[in-house]
């Protein structure tokens, strides 16, 4: 046993609060290729796929790839607009900067797996000054999205963890799956895009509403891996 421990979390939804700067650039990409309205309700459910994949599963029935890649861009058009916007807020989770602190301090490894592009990514952990806490990054920008374990499994190998030594926290079914796809331990929240029902369909280990409860998990997975 080496007694690593890697927390690999994902960030739309769990870190970081995105669900109204989302569902916003999403109406507007949706406006804009005059389909008319679409739901909070719907596009939570799709958050955490590669963009494409979230948009083409929102988009109508054979709604076509060019058309898709369309309304993709006008989703991309809608999110740098509201970030050059007054008043645009896109803030940690209350909890969030004190449980990174807190397992960085006590000697964590620490890493990322979301649907976002490396340079979204780069954007919102500049703002809130986040990558000095992670060891490693993982993003769509380098292979397959989520369900797929892809950047759970490049997060091992950058860090030398087992699955065994690893944790995934995440807000929605696809996280859940990517972590059990890697035989990681999968730890859902629910204060993010999916329901705990949603989340419960992909057999996370744990399902937790909140910073303290996700800590105190947390500590016993630590436990876990330092006992003889």
């Amino acid at each position: 046993m080496s007694g690593l421990k890697l927390a690999v979390f994902d960030v739309d939804g769990t870190l970081v609060d995105s669900r109204k700067v989302i569902a916003r650039a999403m109406t507007r990409a949706f406006e804009r290729a005059g389909l008319g309205e679409i739901g909070y309700d719907r596009v939570r459910t799709i958050v955490g796929l590669e963009l494409s994949e979230a948009v083409a599963r929102l988009a109508p029935p054979d709604y076509g790839a060019q058309r898709v890649a369309a309304l993709t861009g006008f989703y991309k058009q809608a999110f740098v607009e509201q970030r050059a916007e007054s008043g645009f807020s896109e803030p940690l989770y209350d909890g969030a900067r004190g449980t990174l602190e807190r397992l960085a301090g006590e000697g964590w490894l620490l890493g990322v797996a979301t649907g976002k592009a490396r340079r979204g990514l780069d954007i919102v952990f500049g703002h809130h000054d986040l990558h000095r806490y992670f060891q490693t990054l993982h993003t769509v920008d380098g292979g397959p999205g989520k369900p797929h374990p892809r950047m759970v499994l490049d997060a091992m190998a950058a860090t030398g963890a087992r699955p065994e030594e690893t944790v995934v926290i995440g807000d929605t079914f696809w996280d859940m799956a990517m972590a059990r796809a890697a035989d990681a331990h999968a730890l859902g929240v629910t204060w993010g895009f999916h329901t705990a029902d949603e989340i419960a369909e992909a057999a996370p280990h744990a399902i937790h509403h909140d910073f303290a409860a996700l800590n105190a998990a947390l500590d016993v997975f630590a436990q876990s891996r330092s006992a003889p």
